[in-house]
């Protein structure tokens, strides 16, 4: 769970630390002191997408982190499987760092990690339901994903969508294979120059560096020959004088004439005799290489007209003879398989007509049990909706099929009606914003038992309710934070007189800045604060009178 928050130069958020507890947390505010500003700061932990609008004015970055403990068992093998390890007691570290420059820092427990890495992890750590989450609602396209959820069927979803890749794959290629005869010619004739050409370049893998290095060598040919020249005499001596072969030979003969009397002479006479057969070896070198290099070169100009066909070529074909051979060998693949067309073209449709009839087949398995799930998704979601104040709801899972696509063969959309007599429709045509929350929320309450994250945020789940129905959603939240850890951003005194632990957002002004405060409430503050919710500007002791009333009951 959410255990810790710390903010750092998030919009008006100057700093603040948020300790979160088990059960239901809720957070309250006047309207723009800066609530959803902690969720954004939660979204980009997350790893989610961030603006750096976020960042607060006149600060050169911002800071977030949060601390996470009693991990589940999915989120601790996530976190291992991407190379993090839970410290000892079993909580993990996020921090980020956003920058008006754009280049921004994530940490795990202290090492480095990428946007994404944060992104695909957060999906085991929160989830969170926002105004916007409720309007999944009015996406047809993503209602089979609740049915899928619910029925636990993303295993076999996944064996499908394999299939239907390859499959997909098939018949792209079989639909590229069916150009018409004369494109079909004219490929043919450009691969066929194409592989002529490069054949008969016969290029090999190391060609271009062997050539420059002897191009180098013919450049430089009178230098090195002038080099190698003076080295055999400086080692070998000339007619005037004496080389360092002879010199050092010289020092030997003179110290081995003192051997008898002076025996501590004999260790440096056999250092200096191995000396002379190590530049004797060197001298002899040096007479082959200035030898190889006085012969007759080869003909600089088939160096340069090589080089030259490497340059050319290494336009058309690839930047690097390595380039090059590659395209060839792919040259050559692609007009073995042109001409031989029609045999080709036949294997590949037979394929694709096994792929396609594999993949029907594991997606009516799988529209069959979507059938039932279906069934059992409605009267669950039927139930919530029913406690949460809409009893005359009826839901209907429209299910068609359709032509193969990455979910199955499947066309499915919720219907509903929520007034007696008439006939089900499209969410978005029928519900209202408080409706669409309600909604949501049942959804989710039936669908909960299927993953396990272990915090579920709310951001404003009461919009559109009051009342009788806003008392239902708190109790609701009430009993998921039973098992999970629940945050709630709340403009009601129902679902907040329920809370565990009431954190307020105060917006305040100081020196022509703006700055935002998150404080845990204790009793008489959170008795304050409903008091505000339901009072508004005008606080009377009736109004304290009922907010401590409400606390009591709950």
């Amino acid at each position: 769970m959410l255990k810790n928050l710390y903010i750092e130069n998030i919009a008006v958020i100057e700093k603040t630390t948020i300790d979160f507890t088990t059960g239901l947390n809720v957070l309250t505010g006047e309207t723009g002191a800066g609530k959803s500003i902690v969720i954004d700061s939660i979204n980009a932990i997350l790893g989610n997408r961030t603006s750096r609008d976020l960042i607060r004015n006149g600060a050169e970055s911002a800071f977030v982190s949060a601390e996470f403990d009693e991990l589940s068992e999915s989120a601790s093998g996530a976190f291992e499987e991407f190379g993090f390890q839970p410290e000892e007691d079993g909580s993990v570290l996020i921090q980020r760092e956003l920058t008006l420059s754009g280049k921004g820092k994530c940490r795990i427990n202290g090492r480095p990690a990428s946007v994404s890495t944060l992104r695909a992890l957060g999906e085991y750590l929160i989830d969170i339901h926002g105004q916007h989450a409720s309007y999944e609602l009015m996406s047809p396209e993503l209602h089979i994903t609740y049915i899928d959820k619910l029925g636990s069927l993303e295993e076999e979803l996944k064996q499908y969508q394999t299939v239907y890749k390859e499959y997909s794959r098939l018949r792209a290629e079989l639909n590229k294979a069916d150009v018409d005869e004369s494109e079909r010619a004219r490929k043919i004739d450009l691969l066929r120059y194409q592989v002529e050409e490069l054949e008969q370049a016969d290029f090999y893998v190391g060609e271009y560096e062997e050539l420059t290095d002897r191009k180098q060598l013919i450049e430089n040919k009178e230098k090195i020959a002038s080099s190698l020249n003076s080295a055999h005499e400086y080692l070998n001596g000339g007619e005037e004088s004496d080389g360092a072969v002879q010199l050092l030979q010289m020092a030997c003969d003179s110290l081995s004439e003192i051997a008898d009397c002076l025996p501590e002479s004999d260790e440096i006479t056999r250092r200096l005799q191995n000396a002379v057969y190590e530049l004797e070896d060197c001298r002899d070198e040096v007479l082959s290489m200035f030898e190889a290099a006085d012969a007759e070169a080869e003909d600089p100009e088939e160096i340069e007209d090589r080089l030259d066909l490497i340059y050319t070529l290494g336009k058309k074909y690839g930047s690097t003879i390595e380039e090059m051979l590659e395209f060839l060998d792919k040259a050559r693949s692609e007009l073995e398989y042109l001409e031989r067309y029609d045999e080709n073209r036949e294997e590949l449709a037979q394929k694709c007509k096994e792929a396609e009839k594999k993949a029907a087949a594991l997606a009516g398995e799988l529209s069959e049990k979507r059938k039932k799930v279906s069934a059992e998704f409605t009267v669950a979601v039927k139930k919530e909706m029913t406690y949460l104040d809409m009893p005359n709801v009826e839901l209907v899972v429209s299910q068609k099929s359709c032509a193969l696509n990455s979910n199955g063969c499947d066309d499915i959309e919720i219907l509903i009606s929520t007034n007696p007599g008439e006939v089900p429709k499209p969410v978005a045509k029928i519900a209202s914003g408080g409706e669409l929350s309600r909604m949501m929320l049942a959804i989710k309450n039936v669908l909960s038992d299927k993953d396990q994250i272990d915090t579920l945020i709310f951001d404003e789940v009461d919009t559109g309710i009051s009342g009788s129905a806003a008392q239902k959603v708190g109790l609701k939240l009430k009993e998921v934070s039973k098992t999970r850890q629940v945050l709630c951003v709340t403009h009601l005194s129902q679902i907040a007189a329920l809370a565990d632990s009431h954190f307020k957002i105060k917006k305040s002004v100081s020196d022509g800045k703006t700055y935002t405060e998150v404080t845990p409430l204790d009793h008489d503050g959170r008795r304050d604060e409903l008091a505000r919710i339901i009072g508004g500007v005008e606080i009377t002791q009736a109004t304290l009178d009922y907010a401590e009333e409400m606390l009591h009951n709950n």
